[in-house]
């Protein structure tokens, strides 16, 4: 079994979006990502660490707003639309999860297109399901297809089964498969016979955010197994894909190492096209 390094990966890429950053400031311009963070959600923290340190690295601006967890949905909109209208903010993000009372999908929607680097608001996503790339493209699907990409893993022709159907990344990645000429099928908790589905997989994507879910007998042996999910049990993070896994897939994610570094490089890139 070969280790996919999310880590050297995005290392790699970051090396060339610091380029492209350096470009756009020689021009006068300078990408910055505005993040958005209300209530104290611990992991959520972490998460939004990790944007500002990559950000950091690469030269690129970043803004945060902390905001109480009882902030009301008014304050939150009007923060956003404040942003919409700044020039010196190319990229807002909003990180989620929202506390209770809040709406995501109202908050989400108030962000401007051209801004959304999260590739969560319905133009965005509308142009990914048509086909249409040319846009933002959802941070941690667009990561597991550059993986793929480094290593040579090809996708055309190929039987992708995506464990999972949530807007974040089942939906997209499935779009983004089908892009590239692969046969997909999409599984979630009401398939039936489940395991049957997983073992027919070429390649396998998993993102349900249940440690251990997918163990070694739902696993062709040679298959290519993305592990999205990321599990906090006692302190230890755990992937979605037992460890046992390894035994019988050509080509594996760690957790963590894996898809995470990615999902934060994928961000990046996404507000640099939109400064550009």
């Amino acid at each position: 079994m070969k280790k996919i390094d999310g880590r050297l990966v995005a290392d790699h890429l970051q090396e060339g979006l610091k380029k492209q950053v350096e470009e756009l400031q020689s021009q006068g311009k300078h990408p910055a990502l505005a993040v958005i963070l209300v209530g104290e959600d611990p992991a959520s923290k972490v998460y939004v660490g990790g944007k500002e340190r990559t950000a950091k690295k690469i030269g690129m601006g970043s803004l945060r707003y902390d905001l109480p967890a009882d902030t009301p949905q008014e304050e939150v909109l009007a923060l956003v639309d404040k942003l919409n209208k700044d020039p010196e903010v190319h990229g807002i993000l909003v990180q989620l999860p929202l506390p209770k009372g809040i709406d995501e999908k109202v908050v989400l929607e108030s962000i401007a297109p051209e801004k959304d680097v999260d590739c969560f608001h319905p133009y965005n996503l509308g142009k990914l399901f048509q086909g249409d790339e040319s846009g933002f493209l959802p941070c941690t699907p667009h990561g597991v297809i550059q993986l793929l990409e480094y290593y040579d893993i090809p996708v055309e022709g190929k039987d992708v089964v995506i464990v999972g159907r949530s807007n974040i990344v089942g939906k997209p990645l499935m779009s983004l498969m089908i892009n590239r000429s692969a046969t997909v099928t999409v599984v979630h908790s009401k398939t039936k016979d489940l395991a049957e589905k997983t073992k027919a997989a070429d390649i396998l994507c998993v993102a349900v955010g249940r440690p251990g879910f997918i163990t070694k007998d739902m696993v062709k042996p040679g298959a290519v197994v993305i592990d999205v999910g990321i599990n906090s049990v006692d302190g230890k993070l755990y992937g979605d894909v037992d460890k046992e896994v390894e035994e019988v897939a050509s080509y594996m994610t760690p957790v963590p190492g894996g898809v995470g570094p990615m999902t934060i490089t994928m961000l990046m890139d996404n507000t640099i096209r939109a400064c550009r």
